[in-house]
């Protein structure tokens, strides 16, 4: 546990400093002190980086901010289903920085450094500050592959967080895309104006601009992670390119219909349309985060006509071993031979429907 019941007035946060160890940690009353050497341990393991916007979002050691980004023991267990690549990232990967999964798009990752790392994080084994920063030969490579698949209609840029690239770079990257006339649709999958807001810079909303259509991935998880400072940098952001918001899935943030509610309308909200919710990908050490897909599932069917039917994000998972992801949503229809079609209201009354056209 924390220190103390509040750390919004801890010393570190008036620094500045992204947090990435240990001892800055239980500096800024983040972990308890007899906790400090296994969380090294994590550390020596899994990145660690907590930026000052979300820092200071942090009110308690199980507040919905500090379960995501504060580092846990329990990190160090893992789980016998869990695995270190959970949907085959690194099978479907024909060259490096390519992930090709689907027939139709595929994955660029020209590096691997984000600006917060989740404790969830499903690469969790390869991202971090060594970077994995893709060479000029190695860009070069995978462009290549790109012409080459003309089958190809859509690139994800995703990492890592590309938008950590400089402006120049991410550009330069775009521009190629841009360029491939079999490629109809760019994505770029980000949670830098969440983490750290004040890089969205004019420089970064040049880069973005391209002749073909964008489209801007924001992740996020729990309603307080949309401060002011977010909700002005991704109001710039939707002035370059369409939002669309991820989410995971996780016990402690958002498992409840209040909390997932007040996630899915603070990104109305934001500009963002809720895209996938994600059932959590078994990382390992991420089992403190699983929650049962039928709870999910009941989450989902509480909110339907309770929000705006914008607000509601297709709730999938990412079959284990490569093979895609599918949606596990709250199924309203039911169809039984012998009695006819029936399909359930939003509070689960059955009613019977005409599936046919009727003749006469």
């Amino acid at each position: 546990m924390l220190a103390s019941a509040t750390i919004r007035d801890a010393p570190t946060l008036r620094n500045a400093q992204t947090l990435r160890e240990a001892d800055a940690l239980l500096d800024a009353a983040l972990i308890a002190p007899d906790r400090r050497d296994a969380i090294a341990r994590v550390a020596a393991r899994y990145a660690i980086a907590i930026p000052p916007a979300l820092q200071s979002l942090i009110e308690h050691a199980d507040d919905p901010i500090a379960r995501q980004f504060v580092p846990h023991e329990d990190e160090l267990v893992t789980a016998p289903h869990e695995t270190a690549d959970p949907i085959a990232d690194e099978a479907l990967s024909p060259v490096r920085g390519i992930v090709h999964r689907y027939k139709d798009r595929a994955l660029l990752k020209p590096l691997l450094v984000c600006p917060v790392y989740c404790r969830f994080c499903f690469r969790r084994e390869q991202v971090g500050p060594d970077g994995g920063l893709l060479s000029s030969t190695e860009l070069e490579a995978a462009y290549a592959y790109l012409r080459a698949h003309t089958e190809l209609r859509e690139i994800i840029l995703t990492g890592g967080d590309p938008l950590m690239l400089s402006p120049r770079r991410l550009g330069a990257i775009l521009q190629v895309l841009d360029a491939i006339p079999h490629i109809e649709t760019l994505r770029v999958h980000t949670r830098l104006p969440i983490a750290t807001p004040e890089t969205v810079t004019p420089d970064l909303l040049g880069a973005l601009r391209t002749e073909k259509p964008l489209w801007l991935a924001i992740h996020a998880n729990s309603a307080r992670e949309f401060t002011p400072a977010s909700r002005a940098a991704l109001a710039q952001l939707a002035r370059v390119a369409p939002l669309l918001g991820q989410s995971v899935l996780l016990a402690g943030v958002n498992d409840s219909p209040e909390a997932m509610e007040a996630l899915l309308r603070a990104m109305l909200a934001a500009r963002i349309k809720p895209y996938y919710l994600h059932q959590l990908d078994a990382a390992p050490g991420t089992a403190r985060f699983h929650v049962p897909i039928e709870r999910g599932r009941a989450i989902l069917a509480a909110l339907r006509g309770r929000i705006s039917g914008l607000a509601i994000p297709a709730y999938v998972l990412d079959i284990p071993g490569g093979h895609g992801k599918v949606p596990i949503a709250p199924d309203h229809w039911r169809n039984d031979p012998g009695h006819g079609a029936t399909v359930l209201d939003r509070d689960g009354n059955p009613h019977q429907v005409a599936d046919q056209p009727r003749s006469g």
